[in-house]
């Protein structure tokens, strides 16, 4: 679960991580009130997205008078914000974030994440503050430094003094950098996040840091444990199909493709997904319904699925263990009964009643194909799609 970058130094706040001053405003008006009440001389306004890269795409103003902050509000609002992160799409535009100007020497990228293949949580910085992190690792990956934290130990504070002197901080700025280090790390483990991410930590021309953006991206998984933050999510960001996927505890993520997927196990999804492409296809979804599918889940997801027109050929491939095929073949001639499909449809189902399954859905007397195996389903789907 993401949160706004307002929501994120709000938290910043509360551990202690120097943010500039800033309010949150939904109207024009709003926004110049915030200006007021923070004091001048200059401001920077900043839409409210859950995606980096505003700035290159407008989403990020300068403004010296308090109309000049208006007009940047009264653009931002009521728009959608296109970066490179959020598709061609975009995203709505509901609020603002009005914020003290900061007189800016030098920009730092820091930021906490998961290491997958050291299975442990890295504190990664660059000198390349305020770029694109992925276009510096790619073109200068020598600017990238990272330490690994141990579990037990949790960060060192000789890890973080490493990564200052790597940035070439000197005197008090270490401490601070020390500082600031062991609070994105406390808050990175209490509030259960998979990122924590400062673009660009800024040095003033007074040598003091401070943390200009501030993202937090919260394990949707932890989500429970945390209330409190449960209630900062904002459904209006996130895809709709995805986000309605999520009311039936479905595993769904949007694709480009046209043929939809509905599988169960993340792994099985993954590897359906990889022979489609394999045979010429193109996926429209990530879809896993779940070790534990009912007829009424498949309904659903046939239901999701369908509703993306791009869509020209479905292929359900279920491994029955502890869901039963023949659960899953009632739902999916429940689904095409009632859902009204109208595109062609194979089946791959194996495992517990499988054979009784398939029986069920040859005699439903539906335009549905089978498979024998999970080669055969990923051949016939892409031939289907393709009109052959």
């Amino acid at each position: 679960m993401n949160l706004h970058e307002y929501q994120a130094k709000e938290i910043f706040r509360n551990y202690g991580i120097p943010v500039p001053a800033g309010r949150v405003a939904a109207s024009p008006d709003e926004a110049v009130s915030a200006a007021n009440a923070l004091g001048g001389p200059v401001w920077v306004v900043k839409a409210q997205v859950h995606a980096g890269g505003r700035g290159k795409a407008g989403g990020v103003k300068l403004a010296r008078e308090t109309e000049a902050v208006r007009s940047a509000a009264a653009a931002m609002l009521g728009t959608r914000l296109t970066t490179k992160q959020t598709g061609p799409e975009g995203l709505p535009v509901e609020r603002v974030y009005v914020e003290s100007g900061s007189e800016i020497e030098r920009e730092i990228y820091l930021s906490l994440t998961l290491n997958r293949e050291k299975g442990r949580i890295a504190l990664i910085a660059s000198a390349a503050g305020g770029m694109d992190i992925e276009e510096v690792a790619e073109k200068t990956p020598e600017q990238i430094l990272s330490v690994t934290v141990h579990p037990s130990a949790g960060l060192q504070p000789y890890q973080a003094r490493q990564i200052a002197f790597g940035l070439g901080l000197e005197g008090p700025q270490v401490a601070e950098f020390q500082s600031i280090a062991a609070a994105l790390y406390e808050l990175y483990m209490e509030e259960d996040a998979s990122l924590v991410e400062v673009n660009p930590l800024i040095v003033t021309k007074a040598g003091k840091l401070i943390a200009l953006d501030a993202k937090i991206n919260v394990d949707a998984n932890a989500v429970f444990r945390h209330p409190d933050l449960a209630k900062l999510r904002d459904a209006n960001q996130e895809d709709p199909m995805e986000r309605r996927a999520s009311e039936h505890e479905l595993n769904y993520v949007s694709l480009d493709g046209d043929i939809a997927c509905m599988v169960n196990g993340a792994g099985l999804a993954m590897a359906t997904m990889d022979l489609i492409k394999l045979h010429g296809g193109q996926p429209a979804n990530f879809l896993d319904v779940g070790g534990g599918a009912t007829s009424e889940r498949v309904t659903a997801a046939f239901q999701l699925i369908l509703s993306n027109p791009k869509v020209r050929a479905v292929l359900v491939n279920i491994f029955g263990g502890i869901v039963r095929c023949d659960l899953i073949a009632d739902g999916i001639i429940n689904a095409v009964k009632n859902v009204g499909v109208k595109v062609p449809v194979v089946v791959r189902l194996e495992g517990t009643n499988a054979e009784q399954a398939r029986t069920t859905l040859a005699s439903s007397g539906l335009a549905i194909t089978p498979a024998a195996d999970l080669t055969d389903a990923a051949r016939k789907v892409v031939g289907l799609a393709a009109g052959q």
